[in-house]
């Protein structure tokens, strides 16, 4: 954990923290209706967002949905892809943002502290949904392109210890005092994230991360209102806007308990 002297920050893991689901799933019917997958492959996405959602994704579990995404994705336009994204994003964001992620994140922000998404999904569809939310910056999975299109290959895996890496550059680069800063996470492959930072919380935890917050004395927050986006904040409404958003670039590399970790964040 590194003391700058600088200002801190806050890091939000992406799904089961932010939005209630997969983010690298959610998109499956998407890619159907656009020609990029077939009816089988929505079917297996539909499965593995399910065991996601049901039981959380150990190490094996991410591993075997890397294995698949990349296999998946290899050949798709890349330009195709980010349209899709574009197209779609208020209708499959809408019903799944947590509400109680949005307003820490709203109190990070009037605190002045940057808010950064940290997510393993593609950069494709965490950056426009970090533009959405209006985060400072966004760290996730780059897909390796060659001629437009997805090889197949990953360029960088924002993934376990390459989170707790890539925080640690952020913070260097931008001055973060990661021993005042915040992150937040629902996985114990995100032991080593919440590791780096002064105030780690576990939401929504799996069975493993719960066990060891409990052992370390780390928050728990319980996240269970998903709400539409658009209600809790201004959306563009054009698609050019949109079409904007998915083409951004990413930097680097229950309610009283909810109640309590605001308070703790205004002490902070």
């Amino acid at each position: 954990m590194r003391r700058s002297g600088g200002r801190p920050a806050a890091f939000f893991d992406l799904d089961k923290t932010i939005i209630a689901k997969s983010s690298a799933l959610a998109f499956s019917k998407s890619f159907y209706a656009g020609g990029l997958i077939n009816r089988r492959s929505v079917l297996r996405s539909a499965y593995a967002q399910f065991v996601f959602a049901v039981g959380g994704a150990d190490h094996d579990q991410m591993e075997k949905m890397r294995a698949y995404l990349s296999e998946m994705v290899t050949g798709w336009n890349v330009d195709t892809v980010r349209e899709i994204v574009s197209d779609t994003l208020h209708n499959i964001v809408d019903p799944m943002v947590y509400d109680e992620a949005v307003s820490l994140i709203e109190d990070h922000q009037l605190a002045g502290r940057d808010v950064i998404i940290v997510s393993a999904s593609g950069a494709e569809m965490v950056e426009p949904i970090g533009e959405l939310l209006g985060v400072d910056a966004v760290i996730a999975t780059r897909l390796a392109i060659e001629d437009g299109r997805y090889t197949g290959k990953i360029d960088y895996y924002a993934y376990g210890e390459n989170k707790a890496s890539a925080i640690e550059e952020l913070a260097e680069l931008r001055g973060y005092d990661l021993s005042r800063s915040f992150a937040y996470s629902d996985s114990i492959t995100d032991v080593h994230m919440l590791e780096v930072v002064g105030h780690p919380h576990a939401v929504n935890p799996d069975k493993e991360l719960r066990r060891i917050a409990k052992e370390r004395g780390w928050p728990v927050l319980l996240f269970d209102r998903p709400v539409a986006l658009r209600a809790r904040v201004r959306l563009p409404e054009n698609r050019g806007a949109l079409a904007a958003l998915a083409a951004g670039t990413a930097v680097v590399v229950g309610s009283a308990i909810y109640l309590g970790a605001r308070r703790r964040l205004e002490r902070a």
